[in-house]
């Protein structure tokens, strides 16, 4: 392993369960180089200029367009050139931050981070990737009834061709430290 990618969603800086236990992670795995990306510190929502630049081909695209996709082209070469991606997520309203689902929209794109095979089916082109997702909550544990951030994330990752995929989860006043009973079991 070469390089993570750390994708930090917690609206809190100071004080974020997930933040810290995204170190504790990260900490497992010295001497590699790591990007991270602060989604708290502001993600434009998808708008029309990205979306008409979306539907143009690349050769046919006009300054105007490419600009639009620059962030969204930057964000997707953070995620091709990553080895292990680590994203921390606290859990609001019983699913991820707002923030992360921004950078999600950003990231699939049809031809870029997946295709649809010639008999509709679709294929994800992010393949050979490991993620691990973090995340916190007062009282939503991954698996229940309720829990509506474990299913999405690990379909969307999936479709985008990445399906290996594990959670550290930190709920309630002893989930601390379960998820660092989890951590110490992570595969290096």
């Amino acid at each position: 392993m070469t390089h993570i990618l750390r994708i930090d969603s917690s609206a809190r800086s100071d004080g974020s369960i997930s933040r810290a236990l995204a170190d504790k992670v990260i900490a497992r795995y010295p001497g590699v180089d790591v990007t991270t990306r602060d989604l708290a510190q502001g993600i434009p929502h998808l708008d029309a200029a990205w979306t008409a630049a979306t539907f143009t081909p690349p050769e046919a695209r006009s300054d105007q367009d490419n600009a639009a996709l620059a962030l969204s082209d930057q964000m997707i070469a953070e995620v091709q050139a990553a080895d292990l991606i680590v994203i921390s997520a606290a859990t609001y309203n019983f699913s991820i931050p707002s923030t992360l689902k921004a950078w999600i929209d950003h990231l699939a794109r049809v031809g870029v981070t997946f295709r649809y095979r010639d008999d509709g089916t679709p294929e994800g082109l992010l393949t050979g990737k490991r993620v691990i997702i973090v995340t916190a909550s007062g009282g939503t544990p991954i698996g229940a009834p309720h829990d509506f951030l474990s299913p999405y994330l690990k379909f969307i990752l999936g479709f985008m061709g990445i399906s290996d995929v594990e959670f550290v989860s930190a709920t309630g006043a002893d989930g601390i430290a379960e998820a660092d009973a989890t951590i110490e079991k992570l595969a290096a």
